[in-house]
């Protein structure tokens, strides 16, 4: 049982019940979708509470057949509804949101967290073990200020606080927008960090990099990494970002890793069909088919 989560719209393709005679074997991949309707600290465009309905919404345009994977869709995927978050108070909700993400673990559930503002994904890799694994973060902005408008947590200091948890390696997909101090501290640690441009110059070199990352990997996908005119309902859109299908190739390069846990985030989607909901799904989609 999950505390703090309510029951809302569920996940394409996810079964009803998590139980374990269901499984065909302790093997099988396990993952659990859970949202967070959170956005307190957003500073351009609100609505990112909206994210996890309308990406749920938009995963049932999608088939159970991928056709660039030539496969069928088996993973073993639960929806464990939202969590119960508590709006303006980001230390409660994260607490509660550690406490649920804690508990599917212990299932042997990995996490697919749909948002909601990127705060949430330091809540989340808090209940993780990250120390000996790779973040990769698509993203428009580092996300590395120390704080922001005086804010030690918020959509801006998000990576700066997971880096602080001492992950193995943090790797940047997509980067386009920055301070100067977030540029010198990235140099400074070692935070690796490839721009939107770097990557449509040598996608390939990109997907190489993926492909030669060892261990356990925790992906978090603020989705302003695409450019606005496949994601223009985000936080913060920024112009010159990738399109669906580089992303979707980038994605694809995570096929047979280990992946720890997801979450896509920064949907600020408030209509059924829009464009930025729909790529979120797909991304979670794309993950899953993999596995």
């Amino acid at each position: 049982m999950h505390l703090f989560t309510d029951t809302p719209l569920k996940f394409a393709f996810s079964r009803t019940d998590f139980k374990e005679d269901t499984l065909k074997s302790e093997n099988d991949a396990k993952f659990g979708i859970l949202g967070v309707p959170f956005d307190s600290t957003t500073t351009y465009q609100p609505g990112a509470r909206f994210g996890p309905l309308y990406v749920r919404e938009a995963s049932y345009n999608f088939e159970k057949f991928h056709l660039f994977l030539n496969k069928k869709f088996e993973t073993c995927l639960y929806d464990c509804g939202n969590l119960e978050v508590v709006p303006g108070n980001f230390h409660k909700t994260c607490n509660q949101l550690q406490s649920v993400i804690s508990s599917m673990i212990k299932k042997g559930i990995t996490p697919i967290v749909i948002g909601g503002e990127h705060t949430i994904s330091y809540g989340i890799t808090k209940a993780i073990n990250i120390q000996e694994a790779t973040i990769i973060h698509f993203d428009a902005h580092m996300d590395l200020r120390d704080s922001y408008i005086g804010e030690k947590y918020s959509h801006a200091t998000t990576m700066r606080r997971i880096h602080n948890q001492k992950p193995k390696k943090i790797i940047q997909i997509g980067i386009r927008s920055c301070s100067q101090g977030e540029l010198e501290f990235a140099k400074k640690t070692g935070i690796e960090h490839h721009t939107s441009l770097e990557i449509k110059e040598d996608l390939h070199g990109m997907e190489k990099i993926i492909n030669h990352i060892k261990g356990p990997i925790y992906v978090t996908v603020d989705l302003d990494v695409l450019d606005p005119a496949y994601a223009p309902s985000v936080g913060t859109p920024s112009p010159g970002g990738l399109d669906s299908l580089e992303l979707e190739k980038l994605v694809f390069s995570l096929r047979n890793k280990e992946i720890i846990g997801f979450d896509v985030m920064e949907v600020s989607s408030t209509t059924v069909g829009d464009i930025t909901s729909l790529n979120a799904a797909k991304v979670i989609l794309d993950i899953l088919f993999l596995q």
